[in-house]
Parts: structure tokens; sequence; C-alpha cells
């Protein structure tokens, strides 16, 4: 057998479908229309159900389709555009009058020993108390991103006594506490990754997706004086968000076609 460039595998069925499918909508049908049910696009494209259904949960899953209960398939509307702050941010992002309708809202506030991994991310002993502040990113109603703050105690040690309770307004106030403890810090230096993922079962239930649903994970260190006193994992949902680096090396959100991107700054 000789030897050369091994054969591209076949295209499956359902992408070349779905492709078709991309092209007709973009040039047939606008936002918040309804498409035409399953039998009529069988029939249209000549394709069986099942291989029709793939494609549609393919463009779903992209968020270029959504399915309501009793009405059928819309074409979903476009990509919402945000900017990515800083883990504290400012009353600008933070406050009612946020541009574009977006808010940061806390979920809730742990303090728990680091795991190895943790603890290895972020340069401290395995077992040092580690407060992790879990929030969701809001924008226009609908929630684009889940964000897991991991701040070491070492890093904010004059925190405010709070009762350590599961749920109800203590974790609210120690949340306040961290974000406004590592806001005095002054940060000067922030190093940024991004890379293509799925939402496992916790984060999936944050975006209100689907386990699977593909996503952007932006991870970002904190530094002070060339220490790390921050490590924040954003999980953004890819059917809603492209993530591009506008200036000062800031992380926007806006609005994108198709693809994925993984870089550092």
């Amino acid at each position: 057998m000789g030897q050369g460039q091994p054969a591209a595998a076949p295209e499956p069925k359902y992408w070349h479908l779905r492709t078709v499918l991309l092209r007709t909508i973009e040039a047939e049908f606008s936002t918040g229309q309804v498409i035409p049910n399953e039998r009529e696009l069988s029939a249209r494209f000549g394709v069986a159900r099942a291989t029709l259904r793939q494609a549609l949960d393919q463009l779903e899953l992209e968020g270029r389709l959504v399915r309501r209960r009793g009405i059928g398939t819309l074409i979903a509307a476009p990509r919402v555009g945000i900017p990515v702050g800083s883990p504290v941010g400012g009353p600008a992002e933070n406050g009612p009058g946020s541009a574009g309708g977006s808010t940061w809202r806390t979920v809730d506030c742990v303090s728990a020993p680091a795991s190895a991994q943790l603890a290895l991310a972020l340069g401290i002993p395995a077992g040092e108390t580690v407060h992790t502040v879990r929030r969701l990113r809001v924008v226009q109603g609908r929630t684009m991103a889940a964000e897991s703050l991991h701040v070491p105690e070492s890093a904010v040690p004059h925190l405010p006594a709070v009762p350590r309770v599961v749920g109800g307004t203590a974790e609210q106030d120690r949340a306040k506490s961290v974000l406004r403890q590592l806001e005095r810090l002054g940060v000067d230096g922030e190093s940024r990754s991004v890379e293509l993922g799925v939402a496992e079962a916790e984060e999936a239930a944050l975006l209100e997706r689907p386990p699977g649903t593909p996503v952007l994970v932006v991870t970002i260190q904190y530094a002070v004086a060339g220490r790390l006193v921050a490590l924040a994992l954003s999980t953004y949902r890819a059917d809603t968000c492209k993530l591009t680096f506008g200036e000062m090396g800031k992380v926007e959100v806006t609005p994108v076609q198709a693809g994925a991107i993984r870089t550092a700054s």
C-alpha cells in the first residue's frame, strides 16, 4: 500500500444538511420567523426525518435556531455583544444602569481548603483556605456566563467575621467583602486564555442549557506586584458569544457567524 495523505473522512449527512439549512434560513428567513415543520423540510431536501433532526439539533446548539413549545422552530436572535470586565467590576458594570443591560449576580461564596489542583493553579500550599465567589453574567435578562472566582485567604486576610452558613445574606456579604478587598489590592497584571469546551451538569444548570452544550471558557489570572492573587474561571455560552480582544487587552463579546478561538494575552 503506497504512502500518501490519508483519505479524508466522508462528511456526515446531517452535517452537510446543516450547512444547506443554514444557507437556506439565512437567505429566506429573518429573526423570529418560524421555519417549516420537519415533514415539509424532509420533503423539500429529500432526507430522512432522523437526519433532519440531527441537523436541526446542531443548529440549535449553535444558537441559530430556538424551539418554542406550541409554536415551532424559530430563527434565533443575533448573539449579544458585551464586554468581559474584571472580577471586581465597577459601578458602570454592576449597577442598574450597566451598559447593554449587563449585570453580575452573586450565586454564593464558599470558603474551603484548596484541593491539590486548585492550590497548584494558585501557587499556594494545598489545604490553604480559598474563598470562591460564584456569579452569573446576565445580559438583557438572559444568563450569558457563569464565573467562579478563586481568591486565596492569604490575599485577603482581613475579611470581617461573617457566619459561615449556607445560603442567605451571609454568603452575599462575604462575597462583597472578598470583591472589595480584591479591588483595593490594585491588580496590576493579568494573564488570559480562552478555549472551547462543553458545559458540565452544574455549569449547564446555571446557564440554563443542557449538559454538553458548547461553551467558551475564559481563564484569567490576576496578580499584584508579580504575586497571583485571584483566578477566575468564566464559562460563556458559545451559542450566544464570541470573545475578541480589544484595546488594552480587554476581552469583549461580539456577534459571531461561526468558529471559536484559543488565545492568551
